[in-house]
């Protein structure tokens, strides 16, 4: 077989985003991404197929099934479907459905784009899409598993770029990722699991991580649920692209019906990375209050928002022994009073190991500040009865309107969270009964005063807050004991 000419990474990065813009003016840009990554996989798949197939003649005189990962029937190939000129959206889809019903583990992964929709896509531009996918091999000889799933995450980035407020539904900053990788510090052999999964980021760096420090990565077990369709297809993808096959990401509501179980309870897993959806309304909160699974561990929280039923279903899914988290949320959990009881009860249960507060515009497309909550069943002795408060507000890089953390921000703050221990002006170590002291309000700047390299008296918008809340609970103090003193008096 002879040698094909590898493609550099700006080069596959700017072909596949020449497909995305061949959509412009026809779709929204949100919706891109239902096109362009199912068109992209199925041309990797056919291109590998090939790939395969002459490999197997080469070495064998004849294609043997055994040399193939997955099996194209010769009907549905790209091939196939590039001779098609009429009703093509009707011949993609065919395609697909006959790749997902020849590979049982890839049922469903090309989501459920309307391809037949010929007032959304015309058959030109379909065939538009098709030539310019064509005029690259995706093999593995011309495109490895890492250069591809570089790539994939690039087209994963530049859609959220394009696509505006629906980002935020699959994708989370990489770089806040990979520091709550960090932090958590996944090992060979364990269970990674994210209940609202998204693309799949952070499964993937939970793995990269794996392999930077030279670990066997196909120990790891990965698990996933994901409520969007099209998303939990691109996160099957996405694993695939990276050259990951022992996975399971599934589709469905995770607090509705939580796919992963054992019985009658709920799987557990040795790490979560999660970053749930913020505050959603629309959810079964009467269900929760007698939840199946035990979730309602602490509490049942208000209608309005579900931070803390998807932070209990965390807890639930943790394994007691080495099970350990690092959620993503704004810092409204930390301190709203309409779950304070819930956040005691979490405090009291000594499962809270750190707090870490970031600083803005780390949510896709938000400007509000981002809080990292780690918690750890089992922990070591020297932290049980212990909180460690972080504050790296200002651990952030903004450039051309992307803010993001570099390298020396997360070594500093994996540094403090592993010493653990105080930082004057960056770090804290509190007790329980310290936290349970200021009503339970575990709001940064409460505990971690930040110092100002000017001197200046200035303060964020969550320190005012945090300072008024702190003073209106040590004013509630003192009028208790005033009329306690008056009612001894009488």
């Amino acid at each position: 077989m002879s040698k094909s000419t590898p493609i550099t990474q700006s080069e596959l990065e700017s072909y596949l985003w020449g497909a995305a813009t061949l959509l412009r003016g026809y779709i929204d840009a949100g919706d891109y991404k239902q096109f362009i990554f199912p068109l992209m996989f199925f041309k990797r798949l056919c291109d590998v197929y090939d790939e395969e197939r002459a490999i197997s003649i080469e070495e064998l005189g004849d294609d043997f099934p055994e040399y193939h990962r997955f099996d194209v029937p010769v009907s549905a190939h790209w091939n196939a479907v590039r001779e098609v000129t009429q009703n093509v959206g009707m011949a993609i889809q065919a395609a697909m459905h006959d790749i997902e019903q020849a590979n049982p583990p890839l049922n469903g992964i090309f989501g459920d784009a309307p391809w037949t929709n010929k007032d959304r896509l015309s058959d030109a531009t379909l065939i538009d899409l098709i030539e310019h996918f064509s005029t690259q091999t995706l093999s593995r000889e011309r495109v490895d598993e890492d250069l591809l799933g570089q790539a994939y995450e690039y087209l994963i980035k530049k859609f959220a770029d394009d696509s505006g407020h629906t980002a935020a539904e699959f994708y989370t900053n990489r770089t806040v990722v990979h520091l709550m990788t960090a932090l958590l510090q996944p090992q060979e052999g364990e269970s990674i699991y994210d209940p609202t999964c998204g693309s799949g980021g952070m499964l993937l760096s939970a793995a990269e991580a794996l392999k930077r420090n030279g670990q066997d990565t196909r120990t790891l077990k990965m698990y996933g649920q994901e409520i969007n369709l099209m998303t939990s297809a691109i996160a099957r993808m996405n694993l695939f692209m990276h050259g990951f096959e022992d996975f399971a990401i599934v589709r469905g509501d995770t607090l509705a019906n939580p796919h992963f179980r054992q019985g009658d309870r709920l799987q557990q897993f040795d790490v979560i990375l999660a970053n749930p959806p913020y505050s959603i309304n629309s959810w079964n909160r009467t269900a929760f209050e007698s939840d199946a699974y035990g979730r309602n561990l602490y509490g049942t929280p208000p209608q309005g928002r579900a931070d803390y039923a998807f932070w209990q279903h965390i807890i639930a899914s943790l394994k007691p022994d080495s099970g350990r988290c690092a959620i993503l949320y704004p810092h409204g959990v930390l301190f709203r009073n309409e779950e304070r009881h819930m956040r005691e009860r979490l405090i009291q249960s000594d499962v809270v190991e750190a707090i870490i507060g970031l600083g803005p515009n780390l949510f896709y497309n938000s400007p509000m500040e981002a809080c990292i909550i780690i918690c750890r069943m089992n922990k070591p002795a020297a932290r049980r009865g212990r909180i460690l408060f972080i504050n790296a507000l200002n651990e952030v890089t903004r450039e051309r309107a992307f803010s993001y953390l570099t390298d020396a921000h997360m070594e500093r703050i994996t540094g403090a969270y592993h010493a653990f221990t105080d930082v004057e002006g960056f770090a804290r170590v509190v007790t329980i009964e310290q936290a349970l002291a200021q009503d339970a309000n575990l709001n940064i700047p409460l505990y971690v005063r930040q110092q100002n390299g000017n001197n200046s008296t200035e303060q964020s918008l969550p320190q005012v807050i945090a300072e008024w809340q702190k003073s209106s609970a040590e004013l509630r103090r003192s009028m208790d004991a005033l009329f306690d003193t008056l009612d001894d008096v009488q």
